[in-house]
């Protein structure tokens, strides 16, 4: 009962933390991003370090993904003309991370090369591609929106709540066993009536879509989610831990809750992208 209730009272404080610094303004947005950016490079550093023996620095690995969070969020919302040279800091880090190799002996260079990529693509990009979503939908004169990176949110939300009641009520076809035991293809089918209902429910109120597009969104973001949410958990059965972290507590860590946004967010972007939005 007592770690049921530590886990309500987490989710409860960490959603009101992230739905209140989105709706407020640009800047709180721009800083609890950046933060999640940092702690999760930094909780992904931390574990192929301890697992998997890569020897890079772990401190320019998240200097590297904040400053990328960073200068997206500069170029989106701060009028910068001259990406070239606000990104050129990222660019010179990235290179000294992989010249560094040639002069450890001791290393794995391939290892080293491999898994800080991975800490940049899979983690500090599709965070800083939330600052381009952030423009959908932003009045005339303003770079800054409230209302794509919430429904991102609401929709995984509505997608894990609905897949766990189904799931645990008449869930009996295991979607991959192997990785996520407990995933199954009723759960995925009841996660996604609900986001997209959610959808329709959004289409009522914001017509930057229509209903067919809030729908399409919705249906992107269960796939990309769920999708997303089986990639970390592969990862961590190979290294056999239960939580990237515990940093929060009955949750786990960083990458465990946003582990369904880092492949929904380059995924929405790509399909807002194709219909006009963006």
């Amino acid at each position: 009962m007592k770690k049921f209730l530590t886990r309500v009272a987490t989710g409860a404080v960490f959603a009101i933390t992230l739905l209140a610094s989105i709706l407020y303004s640009k800047v709180s947005f721009g800083a609890l991003f950046l933060l999640v950016t940092l702690l999760s490079v930094n909780e992904f550093c931390s574990i192929v370090k301890r697992y998997k023996g890569t020897t890079f620095s772990t401190w320019l690995a998240v200097l590297g993904g904040g400053y990328l969070y960073f200068a997206t969020f500069m170029v989106f919302h701060g009028a910068i003309e001259n990406t070239m040279a606000i990104y050129s800091p990222y660019i010179a880090v990235v290179a000294y991370i992989f010249v560094r190799q040639l002069f450890d002996t001791e290393s794995k260079p391939l290892d080293n090369y491999a898994y800080f990529a991975l800490s940049q693509i899979y983690v500090a990009a599709p965070l800083a591609l939330l600052n381009i979503l952030a423009t959908g939908g932003a009045e005339a004169g303003n770079t800054y929106s409230w209302l794509l990176p919430i429904t991102i949110f609401l929709f995984i939300w509505c997608n894990d709540t609905g897949a766990f009641f189904v799931g645990c009520t008449i869930g009996k076809h295991k979607m991959f066993e192997r990785v996520s035991p407990k995933k199954t293809w009723e759960g995925f089918i009841g996660g996604a009536v609900v986001a997209i209902i959610a959808s329709v429910v959004m289409s009522r109120f914001f017509d930057i879509m229509n209903i067919w597009q809030w729908a399409g969104m919705a249906a992107v973001v269960v796939m990309a989610g769920t999708l997303g949410d089986l990639v970390e958990s592969s990862m961590k059965r190979e290294m056999e831990i239960k939580d990237s972290s515990n940093i929060l507590p009955g949750h786990g860590g960083m990458l465990d809750r946003f582990d369904s946004t880092l492949l929904a967010i380059p995924c929405v972007l790509i399909y807002l992208n194709l219909i006009g939005i963006l």
